[in-house]
């Protein structure tokens, strides 16, 4: 991510341009939204203008086909507060808003919808909540404006689920409304389908997390892109997240565990056949048992070589990248001349 007091703008000297960091960046990733788009980007602007609040506006058009991006590029030119971001093709929504976050400078990040279900009008209200001392501030839709089968039912289960496996208490995870600080997204790296589990990821961070109601509208344009479909996808997530969470230092802890306790089990077969065999000269050859315990042998050996190979990859990923295992919030010192 590009934070702090310098852009990436070149002038015609080829010099860098000083660029005073605005105080927020909304990043709004798109996918043939645009009959939403000219009325969203006029909310934002007088919802930002009138709070007084220094800002810039990052779309980033993730693959669309019904002229979106031809469009944001054509307002890119004409606005000073906004940055068109056109990806080569539909990437997801996680990709889309990684992008956003990489060109946005601001001091707080802000995502949404395009759709115009997110109300742009909440946006001071969720900045003013992080001068508050909060990391992360979500929204909460408390009344939904959508459909009760294919939207709502499943969002009130898979909320439920996320909130019983990751331990942060987030009514709506499901909304892109979101507020962040600047160097906590920095901290946070996106893949696959993981824009649903910022909060979680943030709480692996040592974020400090909160909600607030926020409103919601009924989609004026177009058609959603949830549904049922995405319900496999999200399960899968929430296993990583849940390792993440436990054992993203230490997956050897889980690898190690199973791997002894399948060898365990081996062994101890391993030894009851060896017994009946030598002291009572019954024939073991033909016992399932016997399969068994060579089954478990070889799989507690494969588990335990797993977790020592994801001990290595995960002391190269951190070394790599320079990222270290804990995170500091402030350091406080006396003065000493």
């Amino acid at each position: 991510m590009r934070s702090g007091l310098i852009s990436g703008e070149i002038n015609q000297e080829n010099q860098a341009i000083p660029t005073i960091a605005p105080d927020v960046s909304v990043v709004v990733p798109i996918h043939d939204e645009v009959e939403s788009l000219p009325l969203l980007l006029e909310a934002i602007a007088s919802t930002l203008s009138a709070s007084q609040l220094s800002y810039e506006i990052i779309c980033v058009d993730d693959g669309s086909t019904d002229g979106s991006g031809e469009f944001l590029k054509k307002e890119a030119q004409t606005r000073n507060n906004l940055k068109a971001v056109i990806l080569r093709r539909n990437y997801g929504q996680t990709a889309a808003m990684s992008a956003g976050f990489n060109y946005a400078i601001g001091k707080a990040i802000i995502t949404l919808d395009a759709d115009l279900q997110n109300d742009p009008a909440d946006i001071p209200m969720l900045v003013a909540k992080l001068d508050e001392g909060y990391d992360l501030v979500s929204g909460w839709r408390q009344k939904r404006q959508d459909g009760a089968v294919n939207r709502l039912l499943p969002s009130k289960i898979a909320n439920w689920l996320i909130r019983r496996t990751t331990s942060v208490n987030i009514h709506d995870y499901g909304c892109s409304l979101k507020a962040y600080r600047a160097e906590l997204v920095a901290d946070m790296h996106l893949y696959g389908e993981l824009h649903r589990f910022l909060p979680a990821l943030a709480y692996i961070e040592g974020a400090r997390i909160t909600e607030m109601p926020v409103r919601h509208h009924a989609r004026r344009f177009g058609r959603s892109k949830y549904g049922l479909s995405r319900t496999f996808r999200v399960l899968m997530d929430l296993l990583t997240i849940l390792f993440m969470k436990k054992f993203l230092t230490r997956p050897m802890h889980v690898f190690g565990l199973l791997g002894l306790i399948s060898m365990v089990s081996g062994g101890l077969i391993g030894i009851y056949l060896t017994f009946i065999k030598l002291a009572l000269g019954q024939m073991i050859g033909n016992r399932p048992l016997l399969i068994l315990a060579v089954l478990l042998l070889v799989t507690g050996v494969q588990l335990f070589c797993f977790g020592l190979l994801a001990e290595l990859l995960m002391r190269t990923y951190h070394e790599s990248q320079g990222r270290p295992i804990y995170r500091v919030r402030e350091v406080v010192a006396k003065n000493v001349n």
